[in-house]
C-alpha cells in the first residue's frame, strides 16, 4: 500500500489557515493565558492580546497538552494516514515537541516528531512543502527529507520595538547583554541553534528595518526562495518591506505577508516584525 503521509505542526508556524486547509496540514494550537483566561491561541482576538500587552496585563504561553496532540494524530489516522510527520518549534523555547513525542506513543501508525530548532514561517514553509510532497504521493522518507531541506538553511529575522516583552517571558539573556539600555537602539534577532539570539542592532526603527531587508537579501544570495513578511497586528510597514524585497529578489518564488502567531507575538510585543527567508532547493 502506498504511503499516505499527513503533516502536523503547531501554531507558532504561523501558516495562514487557508493554506493549512489547502494542503491538509493539521495545526495544534499553543495555549495562551491573558489575565485569568487560558485558552488555545486561535480563540483570542489579536486586538485583545495587543491591548493586554500594552496595558501590562499578565500574559503567558504554554505548550499544548498531550491530549491535544493525541486527537490531532487521531484526526490524521481517520483521514487514512499511514504515517505522520510532526514538526515543532525549538525544544529550547518550549516543551511542545516533548508533548508530541509522548502522544505519538499512543498512536498505531508511525509518528515522526521533529524538533525543528526554529519557529515561525521557517517551520511553516517546511510543513507546507512536506504536505505538498505527501499529497503528491511521496514516501514517508521523501516527505521527511523535503521538510529537513527546507529547514536546513531557512532563517528567521526579527525586529522588536523593545526588549521588554522578551524580558517578561524570560527570553532576554544574551540579547539584553548585547543591546544595553539605550532607548534608540533597536535589536535585530534571529533563531540560532534553537535559541533567540541577536545578530545586529541599529539606531532607530527606520535603519533597523532597512537592515532587516538587507540581511534577508544577502541570505537569499541569488537562490530561489520563499519569503514571508510577518506582522503582529495591523502594520503598514510590511507592505513597503514586501515591495522592496520583490524588487531586490526577482528570483523569489513567493513573497507573502502574513500574521505572526499570537504566542510568538506575546514574546515579541507590539510593533514586532519578522522576515523569513526559506530557500526552496
Amino acid at each position: 500500500m502506498p504511503d499516505r503521509v499527513v503533516v502536523v505542526t503547531d501554531s507558532t508556524a504561523g501558516i495562514p489557515p487557508e493554506t493549512a486547509a489547502q494542503w491538509g496540514v493539521v495545526v495544534v494550537q499553543i495555549q495562551l493565558r491573558v489575565g485569568d483566561r487560558f485558552d488555545d491561541e486561535n480563540r483570542y482576538e489579536k486586538a485583545e492580546l495587543l491591548e493586554a500587552l500594552r496595558t501590562g496585563q499578565e500574559v503567558a504561553t504554554a505548550p499544548p497538552d498531550v491530549g491535544a496532540f493525541f486527537w490531532a494524530y487521531q484526526e490524521a489516522v481517520s483521514r487514512g494516514a499511514t504515517a505522520i510527520i510532526s514538526l515543532h518549534l525549538s525544544g529550547k523555547l518550549s516543551t511542545t515537541a516533548e508533548a508530541a513525542r509522548e502522544a505519538s506513543h499512543q498512536i498505531k501508525i508511525p509518528v515522526y516528531v521533529l524538533d525543528t530548532a526554529t519557529s515561525g514561517m521557517s517551520m511553516g514553509f517546511a510543513a507546507i512543502s512536506a504536505a505538498r510532497a505527501g499529497a503528491a504521493g511521496a514516501t514517508t522518507r521523501r516527505v521527511m527529507t523535503v521538510a529537513e531541506r527546507r529547514l536546513a538553511d531557512s532563517r528567521e529575522l526579527i525586529y522588536v520595538d523593545t526588549l521588554e516583552y522578551l524580558r517578561r517571558g524570560g527570553r532576554v539573556g544574551t540579547v539584553q547583554a548585547m543591546m544595553g539600555t539605550a532607548l534608540s537602539i533597536k535589536p535585530l534577532l534571529t533563531v540560532k541553534e534553537g535559541e533567540v539570539v541577536p545578530f545586529a542592532k541599529a539606531a532607530g526603527t527606520r535603519r533597523a528595518l532597512a537592515k532587516l531587508v538587507d540581511v534577508a537579501v544577502k541570505h537569499a544570495a541569488g537562490r530561489k526562495v520563499d519569503i514571508a513578511v510577518v506582522r503582529f497586528g495591523p502594520d503598514e510597514r510590511v507592505t513597503a518591506m514586501a515591495k522592496e524585497l520583490r524588487k531586490r529578489l526577482p528570483q523569489a518564488q513567493e513573497i507573502l505577508i502574513t500574521e505572526m502567531s499570537m504566542t510568538v507575538g506575546a514574546h515579541i510585543g507590539p510593533g514586532g516584525l519578522g522576515i523569513t527567508v526559506s530557500p526552496t532547493s
